[in-house]
């Protein structure tokens, strides 16, 4: 058993050091293989390791075998400008090499990171289109109570969260009026009361099946097959701007439009920070607070109408 477990242990072993022997020393490949074995890496969600792989192998294939030690904040700058046609790429970018080249100082590679106070692109957009209620009716009437893509799309806009977990979500999850939801990307647990529009839904579900949607074959979806299915669900109903995670921002919007504080949605979205909830329901904010203000101002005027009149009627009666 004992020598089992010690070749278990040598397995694991050249397994962590996969490409480690055809890296130049000091080189960005080299850098890359520590960060790979790092806390800083292993710590992170598999659905973020696999994000931050493709980002970091794609800049690998370009400029792995070139030394750390000469990678100054000029090359840095060039790299991330030459992306400037797909500022939120850039963006990616330069957060990685900012992260990797952090560890590379702390283990003595390179004296300072190049990528530290290197300014990021200004976002050019709001991100995924927020759906309206016009294209929230439209979708519900090309697709029906009882249909998949209903179930779906019930499922995004009343539970606000993100397909990764609505895609997970099953009867087992739902308890009395609530259903339980451990976020794939912040691990966080949520119970959410379910709204009515959601039980009614939910009533035409069968309770058999482990998760509430299934590929037509009878499984559980993938991300990115979930992700392209209800993309067609959306080009079905015309409605080609209009995504899963839109859906988390209309839900987010409405809760905004009721009058719900950022805390309050924050413990339905689950969002860490006050500032992300704020991206999410600022144009909310301001058309409600807008219609406030110009409400208030109406009912200053007519006030000060009906105090001018009363004014000349008395000036009348004295005369």
């Amino acid at each position: 058993m004992r020598q089992y477990a010690t070749a278990l242990d040598g397995v694991k072993a050249a397994a962590s050091n996969i490409g480690a022997e055809r890296t130049r020393p000091g080189s960005f490949n080299a850098l890359a293989v520590l960060y790979y074995r790092s806390p800083e890496f292993r710590n992170l969600k598999a659905s973020t390791q696999k994000s931050r792989r493709r980002t970091i192998e794609g800049f690998r294939r370009e400029h792995g075998d070139k030394p750390l030690k000469h990678l100054g904040r000029q090359h840095i700058k060039a790299i991330i400008c030459a992306k400037a046609a797909t500022p939120e790429s850039a963006n990616t970018l330069l957060k990685v090499l900012r992260l990797m080249l952090a560890v590379a100082v702390d283990v003595g590679m390179i004296e300072q990171n190049p990528a530290a106070g290197i300014k990021r692109f200004k976002s050019r957009g709001e991100g995924f289109h927020t759906w309206s209620e016009d294209e929230i009716a439209r979708f519900e009437v090309q697709h029906p109570i009882g249909s998949k893509a209903r179930l779906a799309f019930t499922l995004l806009l009343y539970t606000a969260q993100r397909r990764s977990d609505v895609m997970r979500m099953g009867w087992q999850h739902v308890r009395n009026d609530q259903i339980s939801v451990r976020q794939a990307k912040t691990d966080k647990v949520l119970l959410i009361p379910m709204h009515p529009e959601l039980t009614r839904v939910l009533g035409a579900v069968p309770k058999h099946n482990l998760t509430f949607l299934l590929t037509d074959r009878g499984a559980p979806f993938s991300s990115t097959g979930f992700g392209a299915w209800f993309r067609r669900q959306c080009d079905e109903a015309g409605l080609p701007e209009c995504s899963a995670h839109g859906l988390r921002k209309a839900a987010a919007t409405r809760l905004a439009n009721a009058g719900c504080s950022t805390e309050q949605i924050k413990a339905i979205t689950g969002h860490k920070s006050l500032s992300e909830v704020a991206r999410y329901t600022a144009a909310a904010d301001q058309e409600r607070l807008a219609r406030k203000a110009i409400d208030l101002q109406i009912g200053a005027e007519r006030e000060q109408a009906l105090s001018s009149r009363s004014t000349r009627l008395d000036k009348a009666e004295c005369n």
